[in-house]
């Protein structure tokens, strides 16, 4: 049921998505978001749609979290990507200390950031890490006022390992001062996502500011905290790539209907192979947007109900989540190649909007080994299933 807040919610969203399509080529041209526009996303609160409610957050549930994504990805996929990473970033505040998580969140405007792969290395001092690092697609990162990065933990110049002989690595969060931004971002889509490296050098960080996805418990409370972190960034993924495709398709079916193809006086609307790739696009469009929100809200409902979610739950959410992703790509796709010679000019939307489908396909938490995972989940073969 949609509640007051979530349609509030929604509405917001909406409402800034003239703003998102006027600068879309503002903030490409620019490589990051703009400190302005960060700013507004801050003030309206679409940077703590899953930040607990006691550090002021709205604690949304995954179904709303991905429509406000969807819509933002439509407006601008860039933006919409930029805060999905500020969403997922600051889970970190469920898992730390109340009293530490209302210091780092006492602004209601704070932005954080983060990359979760295990890229640095810490050494156990005691109170403290002792923490160095280069962190690679370090997405809004110009914007944060707090940073986060995975790092290794190390003890006797080695890797401490855990009980099943893993590495064992912890999300150290920085304060935006302690962090060098190198600017590597020179790619071909999500240009305006500022996605470049993050780096630090001996970095003191008090331990109660470090964080588990893996071993520690959520302090938070509540069916949202149930989900794994690396089921709602990959949500997140999914959701912004939906929203972009929706663009993308309506933008060709306007310019079809009033462009005539050459030697033709009538609009391109009226030829067959138009209409079938269309129509196909659209199916393929809402069958994927359908099999997510099916997918989201069956691991939603267990969450509420018995506050685990099983492995073939969270592997069928992840399937949805990769689906959704790349189905997405071929949408633009199909757009793309309808819009014809248009299309390969770099101010043309629909050329920003096939470069930054296939630039999301990237990304680890849906990329095609993820469904070497789901198959092996699904015919029961022993896995590492810590990253579903």
């Amino acid at each position: 049921m949609t509640t007051k807040k979530t349609t509030e919610i929604f509405a917001v969203a909406e409402g800034i998505v003239p703003l998102l399509t006027e600068k879309s080529y503002a903030v490409e041209e620019a490589r990051r978001l703009p400190s302005d526009l960060a700013r507004q996303l801050a003030i309206k609160g679409l940077f703590r749609l899953l930040t607990p409610s006691y550090l002021g957050g709205l604690e949304v549930s995954p179904q709303t979290f991905s429509k406000v994504l969807q819509i933002l990805g439509r407006g601008d996929a860039s933006v919409g990507w930029c805060t999905m990473i500020a969403d997922t970033a600051a889970l970190v505040g469920a898992y730390l200390d109340k009293s530490v998580a209302r210091e780092i969140f006492a602004d209601p405007e704070v932005i954080l950031a983060g990359v979760f792969a295990p890229m640095g290395k810490a050494q156990d001092e005691g109170s403290y890490y002792r923490v160095s690092g280069c962190w690679h697609w370090a997405s809004g990162s110009a914007n944060a006022n707090w940073l986060s990065g995975g790092a290794i933990i190390m003890a006797d110049g080695k890797p401490r390992t855990l009980s099943n002989g893993r590495p064992e690595q912890r999300m150290m969060i920085f304060p935006s001062a302690d962090v060098e931004l190198i600017d590597t971002w020179h790619a071909s889509g999500l240009k305006g996502t500022g996605s470049g490296d993050i780096a630090v050098r001996e970095a003191i960080v008090p331990k109660q500011r470090s964080v588990s996805f893996l071993t520690d418990n959520p302090v938070a409370e509540g069916p949202l905290y149930a989900f794994p972190v690396f089921g709602l960034l990959a949500l997140g993924i999914a959701s912004v790539a939906i929203g972009n495709a929706r663009a993308a398709l309506d933008n060709i079916i306007d310019l079809t209907s009033h462009k005539t193809g050459l030697g033709s006086s009538k609009s391109m609307a009226n030829r067959q192979l138009v209409q079938a790739e269309i129509a196909k696009a659209e199916a393929e469009w809402r069958s994927a947007r359908t099999y997510l929100y099916e997918s989201t809200s069956s691991n939603w409902e267990t969450a509420k109900t018995t506050g685990n979610l099983d492995i073939q739950l969270r592997a069928d959410l992840r399937l949805a989540c990769i689906n959704a992703t790349r189905k997405s790509a071929d949408v633009c796709r199909t757009a793309y190649d309808l819009g014809g010679g248009n299309s390969v000019f770099l101010s043309n939307e629909l050329q920003r909007r096939f470069r930054d489908a296939h630039t999301m396909t990237q990304h680890i938490m849906i990329a095609p080994v993820m469904y070497e995972m789901v198959g092996r989940v699904m015919l029961g073969v022993e896995t590492d299933t810590s990253s579903l």
